[in-house]
């Protein structure tokens, strides 16, 4: 059992700081961070389930994301790693995969290997993602997921204590850049109530044909479908995936530095990437840890989240 201080030391490092007030004036001198929703903003979210933010980082920020990615993937040697797919999940029976939970794990695209075994291309153009604890060890992305701009953004959404869950560098490489199948983002990171929201940063121009997101406009007023279940036999879902209808979809383009807040409940997915241009991003997953119950089932697990209820 964990002593107080240690315990909530690590509360608060996957906290994000929300701030004691936001600035209401629009004058350059006080202008408000870029996560700090107007009114009709979050009427917009609340209808539709998702809000792209225009400019929400600047081009310096996603270069140095996009220059740290290269750094930690010319440093990766290949030999730990793991395949990752939305279709075939035998990979989540994976301990490499359990264990990237805590730490920075790379796992290649599917169809990045040759009937040899080995890779058709570099390295750097066969990874899928890079996740989950980016956030928490790294620099360079702590610094996004703990900004004002991140902390503003949860305190107009109604957060109380928010926490960053996991976080993910998706490639969506040329060529090769895997389909992700429709879900919800609470169908795997599960609160009782349910409060996960996704956050995705463009660090590339996201296109229809490089695989940009589509989503179901209001289709988080639907309820959440499925869940994820770990066990130990692995992870499975309680229930089949519901069939959609692909006419609802819409296809939410972004130029590099957009960003996107998805609802929990929204239903959304992306395409394979078969152009030559691959579609760079970053994904956070964030929950409330105030008043929610992490389920002890789901398949990432936290020690100090399992079971647990924070309360202020």
């Amino acid at each position: 059992k964990r002593d107080g201080k240690q315990f909530r030391a690590t509360l608060l490092h996957w906290s994000i700081p929300i701030p004691c007030s936001v600035h209401t004036s629009t004058s350059a001198a006080a202008m408000p961070p870029a996560g700090s929703l107007t009114a009709d903003q979050l009427s917009f979210f609340e209808k539709n389930g998702y809000l792209v933010l225009e400019s929400f980082s600047s081009a310096e920020e996603v270069q140095a994301m996009r220059d740290r990615m290269a750094q930690l993937v010319d440093g990766f040697d290949g030999a730990d790693s793991s395949v990752f797919s939305t279709k075939d999940h035998r990979q989540l029976k994976d301990d490499y995969f359990f264990k990237s939970a805590e730490n920075i794990s790379f796992f290649f695209e599917e169809k990045a290997f040759g009937d040899d075994g080995c890779l058709r291309q570099p390295k750097e153009l066969s990874i899928n993602k890079v996740g989950h604890a980016l956030h928490d060890h790294d620099p360079v992305f702590k610094k996004f997921a703990f900004s004002e701009n991140i902390s503003s953004l949860f305190s107009s959404l109604g957060y109380k204590r928010p926490a960053v869950i996991q976080s993910m560098y998706i490639f969506k490489q040329p060529g090769i850049g895997g389909e992700v199948v429709p879900h919800q983002d609470n169908t795997f990171l599960y609160t009782e109530p349910l409060s996960c929201t996704g956050l995705w940063l463009a660090l590339e121009d996201a296109t229809i044909t490089n695989g940009c997101l589509w989503a179901i406009p209001g289709s988080h007023k639907n309820g959440l479908k499925r869940r994820m279940i770990r066990d130990e036999n692995g992870t499975h879902f309680d229930r089949p995936s519901p069939l959609y209808d692909q006419k609802e979809f819409v296809p939410l383009e972004m130029k590099s530095g957009d960003f996107v807040v998805i609802h929990g409940d929204l239903v959304h997915q992306s395409f394979e990437n078969l152009s030559p241009v691959s579609r760079h991003a970053l994904s956070l997953h964030v929950v409330d840890m105030e008043g929610c119950k992490w389920s002890k089932d789901n398949w990432l697990v936290h020690d100090e989240l399992e079971g647990q209820r924070y309360e202020p």
